[in-house]
């Protein structure tokens, strides 16, 4: 136990980690859904919006960790708190310079033989240009995000022993992920308050008015201050910590043994010339276990930024909930289950022990369990709830696909202005106009509608504030599904067997590489996992769930914006689809390097570089002293 004592795991790196997810996994992927609304963008457009920091990563992971590895590591955190803060700060930049929110009140929303139409105007198209800034945002967000995850995890993997490294990465991922829980619970909090409340704006609509923003801003603005808040404290953090190099001592190698692994630089300045690039490169490329490992990360990291991304839209729209507690919800399942899933694979290999090839094995078994219980989209699905002119006809009348029927024919209704109301037939209507309502009631809250054409009554209503009869009122209907709570207990089962595989292969990545290459090889495995996973990840989700799009908000220009209605059990085999393809190709690459894998011969040696010193590692013999003693 003396080596264990003798230092401090570092928890500065967990911390800038946990407001990483904060900001990139929690506040962007909640305010997704407002963005899309706010600035007028398709769901593929708003996936890029996500994809942009993971493109970031991808182009200075390389580098980063090339350079990083030999380099001051806590100051290169100090530089991550910097651009974070910096990236948040940027994306919340086009709350302030694209105005006031205009919710289009002095539109009445029944039905009017006249109407005052604003006509074709391309003004608001405009806002769509606000794209590039939160681009811009995700960019210098994954600029700082690239040294956390390679040199923060080397950084923590000196510091600790052997056995004890798994415990402590799955600590600090598990840190990643618990960032994202309290930016779904605080971005669910701020949705709930009005977008413009900065600049003294209220407004009379509530959440369950389709035109409701909430303030998505606000968290980008704390995330800022909080980042930045770290910058001292990491630049203070001497470059090694007391204590490492007599744990290094303790450890042997478990590298991959081939052809290419018996390269190995014992010259002390190598890696700090860019001519010795391409050379740890390519060694790096020959390690079939070491690519079959990242290939497996790749196709789940697809899957599971995808899942992040869009689970609120799925939950809102599968079950027909608001926005906010589709968030709230999704977050409760995802997050909890992910960060359990990170420390119990973390403590798992920690507590057996496990070398390199058991490690993968256990990555695998618990793949294969989440694979089983992906096929939850298809037996919780649910099916939409009737909405006239797309499901249902308008009593018999109308066609199905198009809006307007004879019942409504002379209510001059505009597309462009969903606000769902729910007839006491049980059928959803776009709006008061296309329902063909005449008068309102205001004052009661839910707002109440009578005298509605397209709703099949049996008597004409007189329309007072004390009546309780209503023919419609304002929201979506309540949908008779009830498989939500089997959905989100699944989901979550579902969820930690996959990221129990996380640390596992992390582990097994820095087990099967060089010791000095390993900074580089999580590196490589980033910029993988982003450029084939995380990267299309989004964009395929959003294309996917676009396509089953059977409403789009449509102006009066005729541009199509967001999508309104969605095909929910198309959506569900869409997704299922997607999930259980990733999931094979993942168990398939790490089954490969399974077997692929052989163990160095016992006496292996590993060096360990402190202060610009190559440390001679001991013998086997001499490392299986230290064990006894430290029992």
């Amino acid at each position: 136990m003396g080596i264990l004592l003798s230092i401090r795991p570092p928890r500065e790196p967990p911390i800038l980690v946990h407001y990483k997810g904060i900001v990139v996994n929690g506040l962007v992927n909640i305010s997704i859904s407002t963005i899309e609304k706010r600035y007028e963008m398709k769901s593929s457009l708003t996936g890029l919006i996500s994809s942009s920091y993971d493109i970031s990563f991808c182009v200075l992971s390389l580098f980063v960790s090339f350079f990083g590895e030999r380099g001051h590591k806590p100051r290169w955190l100090a530089f991550a708190s910097f651009m974070i803060g910096l990236g948040a700060l940027v994306f919340s930049l086009p709350h302030f310079f694209s105005g006031r929110y205009e919710l289009g009140s002095p539109f009445e929303d029944t039905c009017l033989t006249t109407r005052n139409t604003t006509g074709c105007t391309s003004s608001s198209s405009l806002l769509s240009n606000y794209l590039y800034v939160f681009v811009l945002g995700q960019l210098l967000l994954g600029t700082g995000g690239t040294p956390l995850y390679t040199l923060g995890t080397a950084f923590i993997d000196d510091c600790v022993p052997t056995h004890k490294s798994s415990l402590y990465i799955g600590i600090g991922y598990s840190m990643s992920i618990l960032g994202p829980a309290i930016g779904y619970v605080l971005g669910g909090q701020l949705l709930r308050m009005y977008i413009d409340i900065a600049m003294g704006q209220s407004s009379d609509v509530t959440e369950d008015d389709p035109r409701w923003l909430g303030a998505w801003w606000i968290g980008f603005l704390l995330a800022w201050l909080f980042a930045w808040s770290l910058i001292i404290p990491f630049s203070c953090f001497p470059k090694y910590l007391p204590g490492t190099a007599k744990i290094q001592a303790g450890k042997t190698s478990q590298t991959h043994q081939s052809s290419s692994t018996s390269f190995q630089h014992t010259d002390e300045n190598f890696g700090k010339s860019i001519k010795d690039f391409p050379t740890a490169i390519k060694n790096l490329m020959r390690n079939s276990v070491f690519i079959c490992l990242v290939l497996s990360t790749t196709s789940e990291a697809l899957v599971t930024t995808g899942f992040a991304t869009f689970l609120p839209k799925f939950i809102e729209n599968q079950f027909g909930v608001t926005s906010s507690f589709a968030a709230t919800l999704g977050g409760a399942a995802l997050i909890p289950g992910a960060a359990l899933g990170q420390i119990l694979g973390g403590v798992l290999v920690s507590k057996f022990k496990m070398k390199c090839k058991n490690t993968m094995k256990f990555a695998l078994f618990t793949s294969g369990v989440a694979l089983t219980l992906s096929f939850v989209f298809i037996y919780a699905k649910c099916e939409n709830e009737p909405f006239a002119g797309v499901s249902e006809s308008y009593n018999g009348t109308g066609e199905l696909g198009n809006l307007t029927a004879p019942c409504n024919a002379n209510c001059s209704c505009l597309r462009s202005y969903y606000y769902p109301l729910c007839g006491s037939d049980g059928i959803q209507y776009f709006s008061p106009c296309f329902a063909g309502c005449v008068n309102s009631v205001s004052s009661k809250k839910p707002k109440v509608y009578y005298n509605c054409s397209c709703i099949e009554r049996k008597a004409e209503f007189t329309p007072t504030v004390e009546s309780t009869d209503f023919e419609a009122k304002a929201g979506k209907c309540e949908t008779r599904c009830a498989n939500l709570p089997i959905f989100l207990g699944i989901f979550f089962v579902t969820v930690t067997f996959t990221f129990m595989a996380g640390t596992p292969i992390t582990v097994s990545i820095l087990r099967c590489v060089n010791h000095s290459q390993r900074s580089l090889a999580l590196g490589v495995q980033f910029m993988l996992l982003r450029l084939i996973g995380t990267i299309p990840g989004p964009i395929i989700f959003g294309v996917t769930i676009d396509s089953t799009c059977v409403l789009w908000d449509v102006n009066e220009c005729g541009i199509k914006g967001a999508c309104w209605i969605y095909d929910n059990i198309r959506m569900a085999h869409m997704l299922v689809a997607i999930s259980v393809t990733c999931k094979v190709i993942t168990m398939f690459f790490n089954g490969l390097a399974i077997v692929l894998y052989k163990p160095p011969p016992p006496g292996t040696e590993v060096s360990f570089q402190s202060q610009n010193v190559v440390v001679s590692t001991i013998s086997i013999e001499e490392d299986l002293n230290k064990v006894e003693n430290e029992g």
